[in-house]
Formats: C-alpha cells, structure tokens, sequence
C-alpha cells in the first residue's frame, strides 16, 4: 500500500505502509455471527429475553411481569373461551380474547373485559393495551372507552391490525 506523508517543511514523500494482521484488544468480545434456526426453541427466545430484561430493569426498573387469565366456562367446567395476558409495569396487556362461536353474543365478552379491568386494577395498572384486526373486534374496544394509539396497514395484506388502549 502506499501512502503519502507530508510534513509542512519539506515536500511530501511515498510512504510504504504494510497490511499488519488486525490484532484484537483483550477487551473487544469475539467475532459474532447472525443464525436463522429453522425451529426457534425456548432457548433461542431465552437468548433474546435474557440481555433485554436486564437492560430493561436497569433502565426502569422491574416490569414484575404477572400472566393473567380469565376464563370463560361452561355449568360443566369445560372452558369455552376467556382472556390471556399480563400485567407488566404498570399496564395490562390483553394478547388473547376468544369466545366459541356457539357462546358469543351474550355479553361474555364486554363481562370478560370488565374483569380484566378489575384485575388490572388489583395489580395496580394505569390502563390496558390490546390489538384487534379490522375483521376482528375494534368496534366492540371501542365501545367499551379504548382509542386507537397505532395501525399498521397491510397486515396481512389488504387488512390492517389496530393497537388499542384505555386508561382506567
């Protein structure tokens, strides 16, 4: 390789600089590469978790992070629907509502809701988060005091998905 070194007294000069191995201080980690495993484990998600729950606590302390479910059954125990969540720092988020088809339209979901509040509200949550597609449930969210906060358009394609929320 050659270079050029100038000295502001003199005229610049051809300067041979040879290719040196990089040499890697003590300090910087290993080299690290990108996989794709074609069946995600526990431990993959683990792997990811593990280095952002410890960011996340040190930035804001413990989410205490609690599963909620609040299920619907039938006089027979069987269980026919409900709500899966958690709790975590101070909001609820609602991933999953579903009633069977046979069971909808009897005001088990606005009931199922209403609890969901009350629950958010024994573990000391502000509000509740959910999202909805628009064949699913906006309207019913919205009917109960939730405002959408975010869409995102083309998922799936042609639909668009609705982020939802409510302060209680």
């Amino acid at each position: 390789m050659l270079a050029w070194a100038c000295d502001f007294g003199r005229a610049a000069e051809p300067v041979v600089s040879l290719a040196m191995p990089s040499i890697r201080p003590t300090n910087q980690p290993m080299p690290l590469h990108i996989t794709v495993p074609e069946q995600p484990s526990e431990a993959d998600r683990n792997a990811v978790f593990a280095p952002l729950r410890a960011y996340n606590i040190a930035q804001a302390g413990d989410p205490n992070i609690r599963p909620v479910a609040i299920l619907l059954t039938d006089e027979q125990g069987g269980r026919v629907g409900g709500i899966w969540g958690k709790c975590s720092y101070d909001w609820m988020f609602v991933e999953l509502l579903a009633i069977a088809p046979e069971h909808r339209g009897g005001g088990h979901g606005k009931a199922l809701m209403a609890e969901a509040e009350r629950v958010a509200r024994a573990h000391g949550c502000v509000g509740i988060w959910l999202d909805t597609y628009a064949f699913q449930a906006r309207g019913f969210y919205e009917k109960l005091g939730f405002s959408v906060f975010g869409t995102l358009d083309d998922h799936p394609v042609g639909q668009q998905r609705f982020f939802l929320s409510k302060r209680l």
